[in-house]
């Protein structure tokens, strides 16, 4: 699968080192007469990048770039590059390269000339096609050309053929292109390969969608990157309105002119009024040239409202909304699924208000919705629509639209596809666009390439049915029996089936990767993937895996499946995809289930028994602290335990507490007679790793908690109550299930009592809010104790709110925990350690222990990738700025216990909770406090003299 609603099987993945490895593979295929896909990174929308055949999955290796040349404003590329990474290669110079899909983080340059794709800029910029100097190709045949401007490079049976069909069909060339369509993709682009265009075979190639060759190694044009940047947000009625002003835009020579609807904009915004908005980028040589020109349009624009916003982070706040609507529109607000299908055809700038409106009106007709946004300035636009690609009807309606909405872009003069090419979706319907002739001759000229039909048949040339390889029609329609909730897929919920549509293949989960620069991409999603490169190690290749689970064509043993088992063995249950994918898929969740079913009456491998059920253990190894801690440092005892738990021999086993936090804080509450006005007073919760292994961050939370004038209140029998967050991410879930209700039935006097639960552990915290209400949605008593969960630093602002913390004035490393990342979020937290002085930021990623994932055997080597992706780099360049600085002295704050020990065991850097640094600095001022006094009972016995001195 792709990003589409289709689904193709191949035969096999091949990824090729070298343009060899190409060749050799084209051998072999076209000796036994199989098809050939080459493919990027998998973000096709119309199903081009699905293959019957051998898919060539260019990312692996080929991502090499080889040379930046900017005097020539040029650079040499393999097909396998990233476009972010090309970016950032030509940045130093001034440069980038002109197109920029909203997949930029992930999208390669192969598959932009496959698609000929566009983005945001391509009204300064262009196309893809217009930023290719020269393409290195390889046939199915086995022949290599050089594609550039003229015939030369070409092997000469392959010239022969173009030239003659060339020539035996010029006034047909001359005549069946719209020539003023700025995002004219669909078919071939043959009138590039006319005289008067001077023969341009690379243009030509672009946009063939892996029909004629293969791409090994692509010369790009660079363009000269403005300096400066602003964006004015312009405010108007509707989105036709908004369309309808987009193109009188154009001659103030804008960067970008892009729109979407207030369907789109979810929630609350700090948008301009209206119900559409243009936004509309500015450059300039200075930040005050890039405003003055944004200022510019915001006068000249017939707007209702607007607004220039030239910092860098607002704008990059306002451009994520947008690049994240491929995602966002895949769900209707009410909740249900969208697809594409319609995704992204164009009209003439100057048509697309009108054009909105028929489309409008034909989506009512149809009784479907949508939600439009895209490129208003070069008349392109995007949208989802709730196609029920699930029953024959809704395949009928599908096919209706389609043919529909095609004739109707016809008549405004439009181009089936504006950005994202033709495929599986479109391709059918080019007759209404270009007629059977021409379409004919597209035909002829795939052959002229690939005579064999080699090369991913099915697609643009001889096209398949629309509504053929639908990736849903596999799929069980009754209902799969599942332990989790699932509240928000499928009508009422609990459709696991739904849950694995979510993913729809945007591949925001592809960030990053074996050579990426470190930190690469913004949040968390997704660690495994980061550290492999590997496509199943990605969320959305284990959603796929699952997808063909549900199947039962490849994947055939359900959930016993051990090609799902070890895709999902690597994945972190991190959450971070539950934050980080624009449709919010949640694959810790979904490997929980799986692992619950997978193991089901079978022996579990020993990790689960050792950490999976680590609560348990640990409350009975509490009297004997100091004898296992003595045992622990004999080597052989030490080798011993962790073979036996499963445990990676790398690791080195934690420290237990001499003293359990729980009896601490009998003991300190024992004499405690004070009392807390209402709303300030909190429950703490004893979760598994303060309580045994950690103490010191519950002592400092209490002091610190005390100080603030917050009542402290433990649960009852507090060694009991657990959240059942090893029991989840083991999927031992039965189990899970039976901690939890026991727990609720400890909490329910203090949740009657409508105490905020203060939970000092992110990844407790997060199961508490998230795996407790969706493993118990019938028990009442779990979304309330779910909502009662608080952070440290929710607490305190909370109960505590004029309070403030000791002033500290420290630099600060390290990570926010992935969990509160992804599901607590880290605002109050930001909010506190700004009022402590603590300045700086947190790196994102996972630390790679997470939890029982780095301790057991077989992981230690991704879970040390993961560390050196974000974490460790972070926390060495903030020591070494610290050593370099004398007297400067830098915080590692790490609130989570995995990425203490991970941090402790791979550098021996030391960090600390925030509730211990806020500790200390109270104590730090107190014992000033007290030398102040000391100074001050000294002046008074010296007597006023002394005073007066």
């Amino acid at each position: 699968m792709d990003a589409s609603n289709y689904r193709r099987v191949p035969v096999g993945v091949v990824a090729p080192r070298d343009a060899a490895d190409v060749a050799a593979t084209l051998a072999v295929c076209r000796e036994h007469g199989v098809p050939v896909l080459p493919r990027g990174a998998g973000t096709s929308i119309a199903g081009q990048a699905t293959g019957v055949g051998v898919v060539l999955d260019l990312t692996r290796h080929l991502r090499a770039i080889v040379s930046v040349d900017p005097a020539a404003r040029t650079a040499v590329v393999q097909p396998g590059v990233v476009l972010d990474d090309l970016r950032a290669a030509a940045r130093p110079h001034g440069l980038t390269f002109g197109p920029d899909p909203s997949t930029h983080s992930r999208c390669t340059l192969g598959g932009m000339i496959g698609n000929n794709a566009c983005g945001s800029h391509s009204v300064a910029w262009g196309t893809t096609a217009d930023n290719i100097h020269a393409l290195s190709v390889a046939t199915y045949g086995g022949e290599a050309a050089r594609l550039g401007r003229g015939w030369d490079g070409l092997p000469d049976p392959l010239r022969a053929g173009l030239r003659d069909l060339v020539d035996r069909h010029l006034a047909l060339l001359r005549t069946g292109f719209t020539a003023d369509l700025p995002r004219r993709i669909s078919g071939y682009a043959l009138d590039a390969l006319l005289p008067e265009a001077g023969v341009d075979l690379a243009r030509a190639f672009c946009g063939s969608e892996g029909t004629l060759g293969v791409v090994t190694e692509a010369t790009v044009r660079l363009v000269q990157a403005p300096p400066a940047r602003a964006l004015a947000i312009l405010g108007y009625a509707d989105e036709s309105a908004a369309a309808e002003a987009a193109a009188g835009l154009l001659p103030y020579g804008p960067l970008t002119v892009e729109g979407m609807a207030e369907d789109l904009v979810r929630g609350g915004h700090d948008l301009p009024r209206g119900g559409a908005w243009l936004f509309v980028e500015t450059g300039g040589e200075t930040p005050a040239g890039a405003r003055a020109a944004a200022s510019a349009i915001l006068r000249a624009a017939d707007a209702l409202d607007g607004a220039v916003v030239d910092d860098p982070a607002g704008q990059r706040a306002l451009w994520r909304v947008r690049e994240d609507a491929a995602g966002t529109a895949t769900r209707m607000p009410d909740g249900s699924e969208a697809w594409p299908g319609w995704e992204d055809c164009a009209v003439p700038p100057a048509r697309l208000g009108a054009y909105l409106r028929d489309f409008r009106a034909l989506l009512a007709d149809h009784g479907l919705r949508g939600t439009p946004y895209g490129h208003f300035g070069d008349g392109c636009i995007h949208v989802r629509i709730d196609f029920d690609l699930l029953s024959e009807d809704g395949v009928r309606r599908l096919r209706r639209f389609s043919e529909e909405v095609a004739s109707l872009v016809v008549a405004h003069g439009g181009s089936l596809s504006g950005e994202h090419g033709d495929g599986l979706a479109r391709a059918e319907l080019l007759p209404k666009m270009y007629g059977d002739e021409l379409v004919a001759l597209f035909g002829r000229f795939k052959d002229v390439w690939d005579p064999a039909g080699g090369m991913n048949p099915g697609v643009l040339a001889r096209p398949a049915r629309l509504d053929e390889n639908l990736r849903f029609a596999v799929l069980p329609r009754e209902r799969v029996e599942v332990a989790f909730g699932y509240p928000h897929d499928g009508p009422g919920g609990g459709d696991f089936s739904a849950a694995v549509r979510r993913c729809v293949g945007v591949a925001k989960c592809r960030v990053g990767g074996p050579g990426a620069e470190p930190g690469s991409g913004p949040g968390v999603m997704c660690p495994s993937f980061r550290a492999t490169g590997d496509e199943q190690h990605s969320t959305r290749g284990r959603a796929r895996l699952l997808h063909e689970m549900l199947a039962g064509e490849v994947v055939t043993d359900g959930w016993r499946s051990t090609e799902v088992r070890d895709a999902l063995d690597l994945c972190l249950s991190c959450k971070g995809c539950r934050s980080d994918c624009p449709v919010g898929v949640d694959m810790a969740t979904y490997k929980a289930e799986f692992l619950h079913h997978h193991y089901a009456g079978r022996r579990r491998p020993a990790a689960h028994y050792a950490m999976g059920r680590l609560p348990q253990w640990l409350r009975g190894a509490a009297p004997f602290a100091r004898v296992l801690n003595a045992a622990a440092r004999v080597r052989p005892l030490a080798d011993l335990a962790k073979r036996l738990g499963g445990i990676a021999p790398e690791r080195t086993i934690p420290t237990l507490a001499p003293e359990t936090f729980g009896r601490w804080l009998r003991r300190h509450m024992k004499d405690r007679t004070e009392v807390f006005a209402t709303g300030r007073t909190a429950v703490l919760w004893p979760d598994t790793f303060t309580e045994h292994l950690s103490p010191s961050v519950g002592r400092s939370a209490v002091r610190v908690m005390e100080a603030a004038g917050i009542g402290i209140v433990p649960p009852p029998q507090g060694s009991r109550v657990c959240c059942g967050l090893t029991y989840v991410s083991t999927g031992q879930l039965d189990r899970a299930r039976t901690v939890m209700r026991r727990t609720l039935d400890l909490m329910e006097p203090l949740l009657d009592a409508g105490l905020p639960v203060v939970v000092l552990e992110p990844s407790c915290a997060a199961a508490l809010t998230t795996d407790l209400p969706e493993l118990l949605g019938e028990d009442p008593r779990a979304a309330r104790l779910a909502a009662s969960v608080r952070t440290f630093a929710q607490a305190l602002e909370e109960c505590a709110p004029g309070w403030r913390p000791p002033r500290l004035d420290r630099r600060i490393a390290g990570q926010t925990h992935c969990h509160q990342h992804a599901v607590l979020g880290d605002e109050a937290d930001r909010r506190l350690r700004e009022r402590a002085g603590l300045s700086g930021e947190l790196s994102g990623g996972c630390c790679g222990l997470a939890g029982n994932f780095g301790f057991e055997r077989g992981h230690y080597e991704v879970s040390v990738a993961c560390a050196e992706d974000q974490l460790l780099p972070s926390v060495r360049a903030a020591e070494k700025a610290a050593g370099e600085k004398s007297g400067e002295r830098t915080e590692i704050l790490a609130d989570g216990f995995s990425c203490r020990t991970q941090l402790e065991q791979l550098g021996g850097h030391r960090s600390r909770h925030l509730a211990e640094v806020l500790a200390e600095g109270l104590e730090e001022a107190r014992v000033l406090e007290k030398e102040k006094d000391k100074d001050k009972e000294k002046d008074r016995e010296k007597g006023p003299e002394h005073g007066r001195e």
